[in-house]
């Protein structure tokens, strides 16, 4: 059996700031070890008072990150996974810690007040999931909430799209102590409103300038943050775009739709209804396709993937993630056409495929692993890859940041490098620039809140 590995000095630190916090948000970035340092707190909690843990996390980190990290770092604990087809089974045994999805709130939101005795803690993973709280989890986990004498939140990417994130996030731990009790009068202080629309209710909401760095004022006293390049000393990742130039005939389909919001080919006509819409076909159609809905596409252009298959062909190990259902398809393609060992990880497999997906990457059996950031971007660890490269860019930041963390975090022994590949001239420059802009927002904060180490 494997030696545990000791913490490392910025863990014991946040251990030694989090220790009897009735409320804590770990805003460290990804890699950093925050899970070991919730086991931690759990367990010194569970010890002390014999009352149990709620964890709500990621569908795609119960059993990979906490389950397995419980039985590494606290292994005298027991373990309960409550996925939804077992999860009236799964509360029903006796456990120290019970690890769930972030949806299960709605089904927990349900149970007698008296269900929830039994427990002390409540750990939110990825609290970016809560941001909305107009969302029906949203509301679920404020019900439940005021029933946790402990409640800790994690998220390294807190605020990946406006300030206003961050509100639900914190109000959560301290049931609006520090940023208010209505998130409408937070907004009011925040940020400012600027008319989109002729109607009185079509507004923008823009952060105002100096908003993170008061928001950071008001929860400092019950965050800890470390920053990756702090705290660790693997070698630097390089980040830079990669040009594609789309072929005449791509580029004429892309001026018809920016032009008129139509479309025309071959194969079929696609119109937009609205401005919001075209965006969407831009970025499609730069993606090398167009669809009709959900299901029914056009493909336009299959270059941009031979691009990738040539900027994989040199690398051994790497991960490569999509946005759209025919990229994941034009990139089995290609890889299959080329000879590329390669496997898949989005919503359409199974946990133990996924697992199994990671243990033979991680093993060296594939070249290239194709994900879906929505199902890959958190928790695991593939440092057998060297190079992240994303199909095409994302207004996403969450996924963004979390989604490069997979291969730069500890364990990672060579440099990195993350690739984006952005369509000259077209709307993929736009959607690249905007992610760097939210990424100055994110760190802006995330900078003041460092403090509090």
């Amino acid at each position: 059996m494997s030696q545990v590995k000791p913490l490392f000095k910025h863990q014991q630190q946040s251990i030694d700031f989090g220790r009897g916090k009735p409320a804590l948000l770990d805003a460290s970035d990804p890699g950093t070890g925050k899970t070991r340092v919730a086991v931690e707190l759990a367990r010194g909690r569970i010890h002390a008072d014999n009352r149990a843990v709620l964890v709500l996390s990621p569908k795609s980190s119960l059993r990979s990150t906490w389950f397995e990290d419980f039985r590494k770092f606290a292994p005298e604990l027991s373990v309960q996974l409550a996925y939804a087809t077992n999860r009236e089974k799964a509360f029903q045994n006796t456990a120290d810690v019970y690890v769930t999805n972030h949806d299960a709130v709605k089904w927990l939101a349900l149970k007698d007040k008296k269900f929830f005795k039994r427990f002390s803690t409540c750990i939110v993973d990825e609290s970016g999931a809560y941001k909305h709280y107009t969302s029906a989890r949203s509301k679920a986990v404020n019900k439940i909430a005021p029933l946790f004498e402990y409640r800790e939140a994690m998220n390294g990417t807190l605020n990946p799209n406006t300030i206003l994130d961050v509100w639900n996030q914190v109000f959560f731990l301290d049931r609006g102590e520090r940023l208010g009790k209505s998130f409408h009068h937070f907004r009011n202080q925040v940020c400012v409103p600027t008319q989109v629309g002729p109607s009185a209710n079509m507004l923008r909401w823009e952060d105002r300038v100096g908003a993170e760095e008061a928001v950071a004022g008001l929860i400092r006293d019950i965050t800890i943050r470390h920053a990756f390049q702090d705290c660790t000393d693997i070698p630097p990742n390089h980040e830079y775009s990669i040009p594609f130039v789309l072929k005449p005939q791509h580029r004429n389909t892309y001026r018809m739709m920016a032009a008129a919001g139509i479309a025309s080919m071959e194969t079929g006509v696609v119109s937009a209804i609205n401005a919001a819409a075209v965006s969407t076909k831009l970025l499609q159609i730069a993606s090398g396709a167009v669809y009709e809905n959900e299901d029914t596409y056009h493909l336009v252009d299959t270059d941009r993937y031979e691009v990738i298959m040539d900027l994989l062909e040199p690398r051994k190990h790497s991960i490569c993630f999509f946005l759209w259902k025919h990229q994941k398809q034009q990139l089995i393609d290609a890889a299959t056409a080329r000879g590329y060992t390669y496997c898949v990880i989005d919503g359409s497999i199974s946990d133990h495929e996924r697992e199994e997906a990671v243990r033979l990457f991680q093993a060296g059996f594939y070249k290239v692993l194709f994900g879906h950031p929505a199902s890959m971007a958190h928790s695991l660890t593939l440092v057998k890859a060297k190079t992240t490269i994303w199909a095409s860019p994302t207004y996403n930041l969450e996924w963004f940041m979390q989604g490069n963390k997979r291969i730069d975090r500890i364990g990672q022994d060579e440099k990195t490098e993350t690739i984006v590949v952005v369509a000259e001239d077209t709307i993929d420059e736009k959607v690249y620039a905007a992610c760097a802009t939210k990424r100055v927002r994110l760190i802006t904060l995330l900078e003041e809140l460092k403090e509090a180490a």
